[in-house]
C-alpha cells in the first residue's frame, strides 16, 4: 500500500511571518495526524524559513512550480537546482498553471524529468475541466496528461499524482468518491501499471479538489485514493491536520 500523503500547497498566500506561524502550528498538532504523510507546500519566499521551522520533525516541503533549465535569463523563474536543499517536493502540473499559465503535457513532463534529475520528488497533477467532463472526454484526457508527463522516465521512485477536477478546485464543490476513484482507479492506476507495471503500485495517488475535514474519511475510503492535495484548508493548521487525521484513520495509518 501506498504511504498515506497529505500535501498542502498554499498558493499565492501568506507572507513570510504568516507562513512560519502556519508551519509552526502544523508541527505542533502533528501529533494528532496519524500515520500520514504531511508535506507543506508554501510559496517561493518562504521555502527556506518554512524549511527551518519544521526541522527535526517528519513534515517535509515541497515547492508549487519550477522551470526545467538549470539555469539562464528567464526572469522570475527558479530551477530544480535552486530547490535542492530547501524542500524535498514539488508540484508540477497543476490546474492553474495549465489554464491561467497556458503550460502544455510536454513543458510539464520537462518539468517532471528535471526534478527526477535533481532528487526532487514530483507531485504530477492531472484533471479535466468540467466541459471535458460533459464531453465524455475525462477519462482518455486524464490517461494522456499522465502518459505524456512521465513520457521518457524510467524510475518513479518518489512520484506523486494528484487527480485534481478543475471544476472542483476552490468551487467548494468536490467529486463524489465514486467519481474520484473512478478516474484515480481507472484512467490513472491502470496508464501508471502499463507504463511502470508492479512499480506503479508504490505511487501515492492524491484527491486534490475542495478537499476539507468533512469529505476527507470518504474519499480515503476509496482503495485507490491514497491522501490529498489540499488548497484552501491546508491554510489553516487544525483543518490540515484534522484531514490528516482522518485519512490516516480511514487507511489503517492512523
Amino acid at each position: 500500500m501506498p504511504q498515506t500523503v497529505i500535501a498542502g500547497n498554499w498558493k499565492m498566500n501568506t507572507t513570510l511571518a504568516e507562513a512560519v506561524a502556519l508551519a509552526q502550528g502544523v508541527r505542533k498538532g502533528l501529533t494528532g495526524a496519524g500515520g500520514a504523510h504531511l508535506v507543506l507546500c508554501p510559496p517561493f519566499i518562504s521555502l527556506a524559513a518554512v524549511q527551518d521551522a519544521v526541522r527535526g520533525s517528519a513534515i517535509q516541503t515541497g515547492a508549487q512550480n519550477m522551470h526545467f533549465e538549470k539555469s539562464g535569463a528567464f526572469t522570475g523563474e527558479v530551477s530544480a537546482a535552486m530547490l535542492q536543499g530547501l524542500c524535498q517536493y514539488v508540484i508540477l502540473g497543476h490546474s492553474e498553471r495549465r489554464q491561467l499559465f497556458g503550460e502544455t503535457d510536454t513543458l510539464i513532463n520537462k518539468k517532471v524529468q528535471a526534478a527526477f534529475q535533481n532528487d526532487l520528488k514530483p507531485i504530477l497533477c492531472v484533471g479535466e475541466t468540467l466541459e471535458q467532463r460533459e464531453a465524455g472526454r475525462a477519462a482518455a484526457l486524464v490517461a494522456e496528461q499522465v502518459r505524456q508527463g512521465l513520457n521518457g522516465v524510467s524510475n518513479i521512485t518518489g512520484l506523486v499524482v494528484a487527480y485534481e477536477p478543475v471544476w472542483a478546485i476552490g468551487t467548494g464543490k468536490a467529486a463524489t468518491p465514486e467519481i474520484a476513484a473512478e478516474i484515480m482507479d481507472g484512467a490513472i492506476g491502470k496508464t501508471l501499471q502499463s507504463m511502470f507495471g508492479t512499480a506503479s503500485g508504490q505511487v501515492p495517488l492524491l484527491y486534490g479538489g475542495s478537499v476539507n475535514p468533512g469529505n476527507a474519511a470518504g474519499f480515503a475510503a476509496q482503495k485507490c485514493i491514497h491522501g490529498a492535495l489540499v488548497g484552501g484548508a491546508s491554510l489553516r493548521a487544525d483543518q490540515v491536520l484534522d484531514i490528516a487525521r482522518l485519512m490516516a484513520q480511514a487507511k489503517g495509518a492512523g
